[in-house]
């Protein structure tokens, strides 16, 4: 038995299904997970010492690579003076104005842990500051475990997830808190003017990940991101836009950048972190001026802002504004998928890749997907099988076909190669 089996049946006694996070259990694709012992650059090393290369990225965050001396360095810095708090220091307020000057939407800005803590309390604030108690999100669409969101929901609930309309994506959430969520299709101009004109003065928010990354690589078209941002100032109700995947990944202004959509309110994790764990809500100050200690939305965290987790954020986001960086970023993200195209081409197996930044979706399809219910008609058998064959050549792509990918700038051209190289042959044993 191998070190990653060794390790797995071990968690598996003192952690549910082994794992801290369910998607990392290799349910959807089977076998063992791997067991990372260390990472650096565009690579991973696995309990065994076996050298893969990392097309996740820890799902996002290590856009300048694993283990940037930069980014290290500032985080021992930080670690010397204490790892925490529990009160203000100066770096967050130089992390809340850099936030701030990146993002022109977003005026103010409130520190938290996790991306689900910054969805959750986005939703709430936007109740809070509408006084209403309905929201709309998007099949497919995974903004964090926060009860309301479990509807439909992508990620790594695609695997587990009750079809039925309107049902919870999981145990545990109460149908009371379901009928407050409305889902509609993504992509769908009608379905969402249809409910703007039933029910526009009930809703509080409508919330989207503007360029899903959770029912794989899925883009938002122009005319359905317009009709959001007309109907919602329209009625008065919140545009969330959760960037917690896209923030500064897509773009250094995000995916708001790229699209030209003001948002009202936009959730940020991952890479604001440098791969720390740490997010961000922010928006509108007269929206952001309900939340506590100025206004009735209550909202807290111990760890918030902490300033280990604000050096190494600071240092990420400084390095990604370097000049040339998200233009070498998206070329070689683009020379990946195409490179993973030719190869299915010349396999004669029918794929698709699409890609924005730093983010990429492949689909084992003619065409690239535009919902949710494209993405389940792909051919997640053939995922499967090429999931597999690309390990075995030491390449680690996302163990589930509902998920994107991810590059970094260490993702040099040797590296490309490499997995290119790993995908034809991997192709032939389809």
């Amino acid at each position: 038995m191998g070190q990653n089996e060794v390790l797995f049946e071990r968690a598996q006694k003192t952690i549910p299904g082994g794992v801290n996070s369910p998607v990392r259990a290799f349910r959807q694709v089977g076998g063992v997970p791997r067991f990372v012992s260390r990472a650096k650059g565009p690579y991973f090393w696995d309990a065994e010492d076996k050298r893969y290369i990392d097309l996740i990225m820890s799902w996002g965050p290590m856009i300048v690579g694993h283990a940037h001396p930069e980014v290290v360095e500032a985080v021992q810095r930080a670690a010397e003076t204490s790892f925490s708090y529990g009160a203000p220091t100066a770096g967050e307020i130089e992390l809340a104005e850099r936030i701030c000057e990146l993002m022109p939407s977003i005026e103010q800005v409130r520190m938290v842990s996790s991306g689900t803590e910054a969805t959750m309390s986005a939703l709430r604030l936007a109740r809070g500051y509408t006084g209403r108690d309905l929201i709309i999100k998007f099949e497919g669409c995974y903004h964090g475990h926060a009860d309301s969101l479990l509807v439909k929901a992508g990620s790594g609930l695609l695997t587990f997830a009750d079809s039925t309309q309107n049902a919870p994506s999981s145990g545990g959430v109460p149908q009371d808190l379901v009928k407050h969520t409305l889902v509609l299709p993504y992509n769908d101009v009608s379905a969402i003017e249809e409910v703007f004109k039933k029910q526009g003065d009930q809703i509080a928010a409508v919330i989207i990940e503007p360029i899903a990354g959770n029912m794989n690589l899925i883009k938002a078209s122009p005319e359905f991101l317009s009709a959001i941002r007309k109907l919602t100032s329209q009625y008065g109700s919140v545009l969330i836009y959760d960037e917690v995947m896209t923030g500064f990944r897509v773009a250094l202004g995000g995916a708001q950048f790229l699209q030209g959509i003001s948002p009202d309110l936009t959730c940020l994790g991952k890479v604001m972190g440098g791969g720390m764990p740490m997010a961000a809500f922010g928006g509108k100050k007269d929206i952001m001026s309900k939340l506590a200690p100025l206004g009735n939305v209550y909202q807290a965290g111990t760890l918030s802002g902490n300033p280990v987790a604000v050096a190494s954020g600071l240092k990420t986001l400084e390095i990604v504004s370097r000049p040339g960086f998200y233009e070498c970023l998206t070329g070689q993200t683009e020379k990946l998928m195409a490179g993973l195209k030719q190869a299915a081409d010349e396999a004669k197996i029918p794929f698709a890749v699409d890609s924005v930044g730093g983010m990429f979706g492949f689909y084992f399809a003619d065409q690239v997907p535009t919902s949710f219910e494209a993405v389940t008609q792909t051919n997640i058998e053939a995922f499967k099988k090429f999931f597999h064959a690309m390990l075995d050549q030491g390449v680690y792509l996302a163990p589930s076909a509902y998920e994107a990918g991810f590059t970094s700038i260490a993702h040099d051209n040797e590296v490309l190669d490499a997995i290119v190289a790993a995908a034809r042959a991997s192709f032939k044993q389809l």
